[in-house]
């Protein structure tokens, strides 16, 4: 499946700020069974210095840096994506939870996709024992993990109460885990957590998700927005494999890899700092759309 791809993202401020520093990771990082050309990035007003690099994960970032006074920032990414790869399911040959969680200390790899990176506690991924104690009988060692982690997706999407509003990105794991609500993004933290419990190494993935109108509406554009889902290392015959929590699935062609990192904090499509102490508003619009549906539009 071949996408077109666009996020726009305006920042108004109340009162000029100046000296403004920003990290965009928009540009999707290289992943196994999907590719990505045409990558445009349009800043208005333009930066004194824009700088694109590869981050320490599976990230490209792109470092701004604004020196004039600004009321209002805007930001645009598009690109082309193809996804690939087929179906992934649960085989009876997978290994146990405790071969992966094994094999993932003897791994000597080091790299950005490394399993040693993804086995600790991060900033915004405590060890919550609270966490372990309620996924602790999915996670058997002697289960098998393809099968036990989808299991654990599917159980996400049951117990907890999908409101956006109710949490935001600095909201605490601990937080959306007590209130059994919240958005992608505290989902997938809540699964890294109870995966990493377990001794497995567990990403956080900042991508897109294409997402279909009801039967008989029109695809509203820009009504997509992005998405956060969950990768965890499967020993090294399966390797990496997506679990989306929010969904209650495995991975596949409508889910579009961007960034892999720790924890959102990693991955973040934007951040940084301004001289100014001006509230500001955001708007973000982001369309998905299948190459030959973008064509007709």
């Amino acid at each position: 499946m071949i996408y077109q791809v666009r996020h726009r993202t305006l920042l108004r401020y109340a009162a000029p700020v100046r000296l403004a520093r920003f990290n965009l990771r928009l540009q999707p990082a290289s992943w196994p069974g999907q590719w990505t050309s045409d990558y445009q990035l349009d800043v208005d007003p333009t930066p004194t210095i824009i700088e694109s690099r590869p981050g320490g994960w599976p990230v490209q970032v792109a470092r701004l840096v604004i020196e004039s006074p600004i009321r209002q920032l805007s930001i645009e990414s598009r690109f082309r994506c193809g996804v690939q790869g087929g179906i992934i399911t649960p085989q009876d040959d997978d290994p146990a939870i405790g071969a992966v969680a094994g094999a993932a200390l003897l791994d000597r790899d080091m790299g950005p996709t490394a399993p040693a990176h993804y086995l600790y506690a991060g900033a915004r991924t405590p060890m919550l024992a609270a966490i372990g104690d309620w996924s602790r009988t999915r996670l058997a060692p002697d289960a098998p993990v393809v099968a036990a982690a989808l299991d654990l997706a599917l159980h996400i999407q049951s117990a907890f109460a999908y409101r956006p509003g109710v949490t935001d990105a600095d909201t605490p794991v601990a937080d959306a885990f007590a209130g059994r609500h919240g958005v992608c993004q505290d989902f997938a933290h809540i699964m890294v957590v109870a995966l990493r419990l377990a001794g497995l190494p567990a990403a956080y993935v900042s991508g897109y998700l294409r997402t279909l109108p009801p039967p008989g509406m029109p695809r509203l554009v820009g009504a997509d927005a992005m998405h956060a889902w969950v990768m965890l290392w499967c020993g090294p015959t399966r390797g990496w494999i997506g679990f989306d929590p929010t969904n209650g699935c495995i991975t596949g062609d409508g889910h579009l890899f961007v960034a892999m990192g720790r924890d959102y904090a990693d991955v973040a499509p934007m951040d940084g700092l301004f001289v100014g102490g001006a509230g500001q508003g955001q708007s973000v619009m982001v369309d998905v759309a299948p190459e030959e549906e973008a064509a007709l539009s």
